[in-house]
């Protein structure tokens, strides 16, 4: 049990470490979270700087969570797996060193899930694209994407009791974690029928 705190305590101090805040601070710039979305994630950086450090920051937001589930895959039985994404997550969304406001964990979900999880990892990505091909909003793929990725470690991990549980906790974070923009597309639609 204390392994397994630990291990979960790891996970949350990784995610805390928000690469778009230090790469904003390193190169003089504003914080990334007082533009655009207030938020401190690859697409808010990919609205201020452009696609090449959008990319280079979701490449360091896959690999911190690539080495977090690799601690993990080694570390735990299967049902506990998952836990140690959603603290990952939580620590990306709300880190300790960055005033505890940070990023929306998608990428980090997606990285994490990639070695638990590849061919849900890989499906959650084609259905990212697909779906914001069709409605050309950013979170509402995002959406798909994230249920894709709790669905494929639930299943790869045989649908015992605490992988169900940490997957569902991740999806109903990152949801959480993006009600700003649901509240706003609500009033743009709700305007829009007025």
């Amino acid at each position: 049990m204390v392994k397994a705190l630990l291990i979960y305590l790891f996970a949350y101090l990784a995610g805390s470490v928000n690469f778009a805040i230090i790469f904003f601070k390193l190169t003089g710039k504003d914080d990334p979270r007082l533009s655009f979305s207030g938020n401190a994630g690859t697409t808010n950086v990919y609205r201020q700087t452009g696609i090449v450090w959008a990319s280079f920051i979701f490449l360091l937001d896959i690999g911190r969570a690539i080495a977090v589930a690799v601690i993990a895959i080694y570390s735990f039985e299967k049902q506990l797996l998952p836990w140690a994404g959603f603290f990952l997550v939580l620590g990306n969304s709300f880190p300790c060193f960055h005033d505890f406001r940070g990023g929306k964990g998608v990428a980090n979900y997606l990285g994490f899930t990639l070695l638990i999880a590849p061919s849900a990892a890989l499906a959650s990505a084609a259905t990212w694209l697909i779906v914001y091909g069709i409605f050309r909003i950013t979170f509402i793929a995002s959406f798909f994407m994230v249920f894709i990725l709790a669905c494929g470690q639930a299943l790869i991990l045989e649908w015992q009791f605490g992988a169900i549980s940490g997957a569902l906790a991740t999806f109903l974070l990152i949801l959480f974690n993006h009600r700003k923009n649901i509240i706003n597309y609500r009033k743009i639609n709700e305007g829009s029928s007025e």
